[in-house]
């Protein structure tokens, strides 16, 4: 018989974090707070529409009218993209399975909400910035000053090693050798860590940066900071590009109609090293990607290498033909 305070949304959305995600799954503190913040949304619309606190709420109150009128929500007034509705969609899926688990009774509507489908996405040209547009933005920052000596290393990094946002702010000192062999140490989805090369300016400002602040090799303290001395956050991050794409964009006008996120950045790494004609396997190794079908995304995208190869076909040149109907009732179409 399931206790009466583990049946209780409140225990099981306890439980679904401390048992599931962290003692069962070990998630790595990104995917907790990425499943949080859906989590989040989902109660406080849930909380409004039943005119109940967020933690008297019951599992009925989350029934599948609910999560697919939260949907909507998410689309139709937060502006969120069909695949950020899917990603908390899939949230919320892994909430009520777990909640399957611990309380049978709650069997019927955890299977209603796990039903839901989710939506077909359009797969995207993958964007990346030209070198020029690149030496634009990574040229914005006024050095002059120790805020944007920091600006100007952070979009130095994210351009040079293809790391994602996440594991950029949770570079420490200690993760970095800036001596020969240079490289640093990178955090990636699922816990995985690898090692990429730094080229040898790039370890020359990273070492300028921690000299600036006090701040030694060896210790366990982040490398990028903000204003207050804190570990950026991701949304710092994205702010700081966008200021340098604006004030690039005066001397790069391309960058004025471009959409520029931090992923961009990484991006433009893949792209610049299939270009370069670094192998696919070693680009999977540098971005931390699980599969090499990830990779060849790139190759894709890459109008440039399309067109090398178009001029490398020998197409005989074919000579116009006009279509003569072989048959009195194809004739009579062609002729409606």
């Amino acid at each position: 018989m399931t206790d009466t305070s583990t049946s209780q949304l409140a225990g099981l959305i306890e439980s679904f974090f401390r048992r599931r995600l962290a003692a069962q799954k070990q998630a790595s503190p990104a995917t907790v707070a990425t499943y949080r913040d859906a989590l989040r949304l989902l109660l406080v619309f849930a909380s409004d529409q039943s005119g109940k606190t967020p933690s008297a709420l019951s599992v009925e109150d989350l029934d599948r009218d609910v999560v697919l009128a939260f949907l909507d929500y998410l689309e139709n007034e937060r502006g969120n993209t069909v695949r950020s509705r899917n990603a908390r969609l899939g949230a919320v899926r892994s909430l009520f399975q777990h909640i399957s688990y611990c309380d049978p009774t709650a069997v019927g509507v955890a299977q209603r909400i796990l039903s839901i489908p989710t939506k077909r996405t359009t797969t995207r040209v993958v964007g990346f910035l030209q070198k020029e547009e690149l030496n634009a933005v990574l040229a914005a920052p006024d050095r002059s000053t120790p805020l944007g000596r920091r600006d100007h290393v952070l979009l130095l990094f994210l351009g040079r090693t293809g790391a994602r946002v996440s594991e950029a702010i949770s570079v420490n000192a200690k993760d970095l050798r800036l001596d020969r062999p240079r490289q640093v140490l990178l955090r990636g989805k699922g816990r995985k860590e690898r090692i990429v090369p730094l080229a040898e300016d790039m370890a020359g400002v990273l070492r300028a940066l921690c000299q600036e602040r006090d701040v030694p090799l060896d210790a366990v303290l982040p490398v990028f900071v903000n204003a207050r001395g804190r570990r950026l956050t991701r949304f710092g991050v994205t702010h700081i590009l966008r200021r340098a794409v604006s004030k690039a964009s005066f001397s790069c006008p391309s960058l004025d109609t471009r959409s520029i996120s931090p992923h961009t950045m990484r991006h433009t790494v893949a792209m610049h090293l299939l270009q370069a004609g670094v192998d696919l396997a070693t680009i999977r190794s540098w971005l931390g990607h699980v599969s090499v079908v990830t990779t060849h995304h790139y190759i894709e995208a890459d109008i440039e290498m399309k067109r090398r190869a178009l001029e490398q076909c020998d197409v005989p040149e074919a000579k116009p033909m006009r279509y003569q109907p072989t048959d009195e009732l194809l004739a009579f179409l062609d002729r409606l």
